[in-house]
């Protein structure tokens, strides 16, 4: 049964882009002597035994970076940035990644095979080096997997007339890889990037720069006795079993085809389970983007294996392949300025690309796609072997590699409290993800707007919210810690102290209460709120029209309001974990100091070009706001925005101390009593929290603390206590604290 015209046959409104993707990119670990690393695979990356995510590839300071299937090529290259950075940020500091598909200078006794747990392994590998030599072993690539979408399978089914889907898939699959390696010269073309080895390399040296080493017959293939045929699966299947019978190839994935096919351990088992997906193996690292490949690289490719699908298949295709593999020598082994061969059949493959983008009425981008091919076809020197002959040295890619080995991993490092990729999320979750890639802990996000991610490792699930909101919580106390009433109730019952005041559900009942409290220091705050937002802090009587504003700014964040007593002294807050205080910080109002030349408003947009300073808790500070409450205290102080302050004048934007609010933190954590951690874990179990904030007014932290003689109070409890505040620090050393949750989620780990 011939799959020939079966996109032309189907429907328009065929989900045709339907796919999923996973992508693993190969990189060698080099030191700071720019040859290969002699270290051991880094140990923060956890064990290789099941780490999904990274692992070691042929040799010991050879990365493997995996990343999960994903729905769209654009979220499997967020996941491969996100796996670079994390691996960047994880070997040594003064390490990076080689950023070329060949390595720099090296000899044989610089590549140490994997020190694997798995014996296995351990010889498979050392069979590769006595086949093939540990030199072509230390190559460099990308893989590129790809399943068609369960719903598109399923209707091109139903319009094949199969009847079995097995088959059909089968088929499906067999026929893209023909196609693939009838056309692969194309991505040859250009995408190669291995256009010079370094001396030593190669037993003969090059005349000239090539296109791609790795995808010629000077790479990384079996030996020329392995002829595998494509003709059907059963004699792909049995021609790949005669050899590992015969002991020309000691496994079954010793078979180094450019395609392929994927979803089976053995691949006998294709016949009863099926094909499910290509493993396209022919991409060269792309040095000039630090993931090794782009984002418009992939979806090429995605139209140009569904445009294998619109192309007939051959009725010689055995033949077609060799063909095609001798064109694709030719083309790997041209100069980067020459253009494509007049043999080389392009147009075929380009209208096959035209018919997609044509018949299933493909967005603007996708014709772009085909245009930026044509571009290249017609001007070599803009495909990436092309641009990279402006960085040879003297036939030599060692200084462009360093340069931008190192350029890479600096970006790594910039930012290092946020997760390339995912800066949009909440920073504490950004750094829980961090950890749990660099620990091989499976991870999904659930809802990415609410910070809701899945975790596992092997049976063992975990959700958690915000970073800090787990299973480890009964329901009840986030919403406890949440209501600062019933806190206050519980922690007061409890013996612990806590400010008095009282409660309002409406403004005329709480401007009433201000005859009491006109003489006294007071805070006005929301029931309910978290982040500072809604507070304001009077240190000083206030007046009755400041007083009005502040009850305006709390309502409008709840309907019920606090009016509490303001307890002199310094506010810390403490960070507990499971009956454990793990971390301290003084948290310091938003404030600016003078320069007898700008105004405070100016000085506060000065200040908030700090590159630590952002928004929406993507950043270790908040950027600082002139609002109502800013310029409700500075009006206690006698200022206005637009006064300058003289040089040295101090002057604070807010009472409370919230980093939310633009404050700044200090890390005061081996610094403070022990009495008051185990009094800030004691509060933290009088509700049952697992993780919380506990919130300190200490007048002076030199007196001892107890249950009996505190010597403070506790002004509040954070159910989401915004754990990057402990780790990136205005000053101080820092905690971290996402590991030790981590370790607490999965003590198997």
């Amino acid at each position: 049964m011939s799959l020939n015209g079966l996109l032309e046959k189907s429907p328009a409104t065929l989900p045709i882009l339907q796919a999923t993707f996973g992508l693993e990119r190969e990189s060698l670990r080099i030191g700071k002597d720019h040859r290969i690393a002699q270290t051991d695979h880094p140990a923060c990356l956890g064990s290789r035994s099941f780490h999904p995510y990274i692992q070691t590839d042929y040799s010991e300071a050879q990365l493997e970076l995996i990343t999960p299937i994903a729905h769209s090529t654009k979220e499997a290259l967020r996941f491969l940035g996100a796996l670079t950075d994390v691996a960047g940020r994880s070997i040594d500091k003064s390490e990076y990644l080689w950023p070329l598909s060949i390595p720099p200078k090296l000899c044989e006794t610089d590549i140490h095979i994997a020190k694997l747990e798995d014996d296995y392994e351990r010889h498979y590998r050392k069979h590769l080096a006595d086949i093939y030599g540990k030199t072509l072993q230390s190559m460099s690539g990308i893989h590129f997997n790809m399943e068609l979408g369960k719903d598109l399978v399923a209707a091109l089914f139903q319009q094949s007339g199969y009847d079995s889907l097995i088959t059909f898939k089968n088929d499906l699959y067999l026929k893209l890889a023909q196609n693939f390696l009838r056309y692969r010269w194309l991505l040859t073309y250009l995408y190669g990037a291995s256009p010079i080895a370094e001396q030593g390399f190669l037993n003969h040296k090059l005349a000239q720069p090539v296109r791609s080493i790795r995808n010629s017959h000077l790479g990384y293939v079996n030996h020329k006795d392995i002829q595998v045929s494509s003709e059907s699966l059963e004699k792909y299947i049995s021609d790949i079993e005669a050899y590992v019978a015969s002991g020309k190839l000691i496994a079954e994935k010793e078979f180094y085809s450019a395609v392929r096919l994927r979803g089976s351990k053995h691949v006998r088992d294709y016949l009863t389970n099926g094909v499910t997906y290509l493993e396209l193996r022919t991409f060269d690292l792309n040095p000039f983007d630090n993931r090794g490949i782009t984002q418009e690289t992939l979806d090429t490719v995605h139209l140009f294996v569904l445009a294998l699908l619109w192309l007939d298949s051959s009725s010689a295709i055995d033949q077609d392949i060799t063909e095609a593999s001798k064109l694709n020598d030719k083309i790997a082994l041209s100069h980067p300025l020459d253009k494509l061969p007049e043999d080389a059949p392009v147009e075929s493959i380009l209208l096959a690309m035209q018919g997609i983008v044509n018949y299933f009425e493909l967005s603007d981008y996708y014709q772009g796609l085909i245009d930026a091919i044509k571009n290249q076809i017609e001007h070599p020197e803009q495909t990436i072997a092309g641009r990279l002959l402006e960085e040879i040295d003297t036939l030599s890619l060692e200084s462009f590699g360093q340069k931008q080995g190192q350029a890479f991993h600096d970006y790594a490092w910039q930012a290092p409290y946020a997760l390339k990729g995912y800066e949009n999320m909440e920073l504490s979750t950004q750094l829980l993800m961090f950890d749990a890639i660099q620990k091989g802990v499976h991870l999904e996000i659930l809802d990415e707007n609410d910070q809701f991610i899945k975790f596992w490792h092997g049976d063992h699930v975990e959700y958690v919210k915000n970073a800090n909101m787990t299973g480890k919580d009964s329901y009840i106390t986030p919403l406890i810690m949440e209501n600062k009433v019933v806190t206050k109730k519980l922690l007061s019952k409890a013996g612990f102290p806590v400010p008095k005041g009282e409660e309002f559900a409406d403004k005329a009942a709480a401007l009433r209460y201000f005859s009491q409290i006109k003489d006294k220091a007071i805070v006005v705050k929301p029931k309910s709120t978290n982040f500072g937002l809604g507070i304001s802090i009077f240190k000083e009587p206030a007046e009755l029209t400041a007083y009005q504003k502040a009850l305006d700014i709390a309502f409008s964040e709840d309907d019920t309001v606090l009016v509490e007593n303001f307890i002199e002294g310094t506010e810390y807050r403490f960070f507990v974990l499971d009956g454990k205080c793990e971390a301290i910080v003084l948290r310091v109002a938003a404030n600016v100091v003078g320069d007898g030349k700008h105004t405070i408003a100016e000085l506060v947009e000065l200040k908030n070009q700090n590159p630590l300073r952002g928004r929406d808790h993507r950043s270790p500070l908040e950027i600082i706001n002139l609002g109502d409450i800013e310029r409700l205290m500075l009006q206690q102080q006698g200022y206005t925005p637009d006064d300058i302050l003289a040089k040295g004048v101090k002057v604070d934007l807010r009472r409370n101390s919230n980093i939310s609010t633009g404050g700044d933190s200090i890390d005061v954590t081996d610094i403070m009593p022990s009495d008051y951690k185990e009094l800030a874990a004691q509060m933290a179990s009088a509700v049952g929290a697992w993780v919380c904030g506990v919130d300190l007014i200490i007048p002076d932290k030199s007196l001892p603390a107890s249950k009996e003689e505190p010597n403070c109070a506790c002004i509040e409890l954070n159910f989401n206590p915004a754990i990057y505040l402990h780790t990136y620090c205005h000053e101080g050393p820092g905690q971290a604290l996402t590991p030790k949750i981590l370790a607490k989620l999965f003590p198997e780990l």
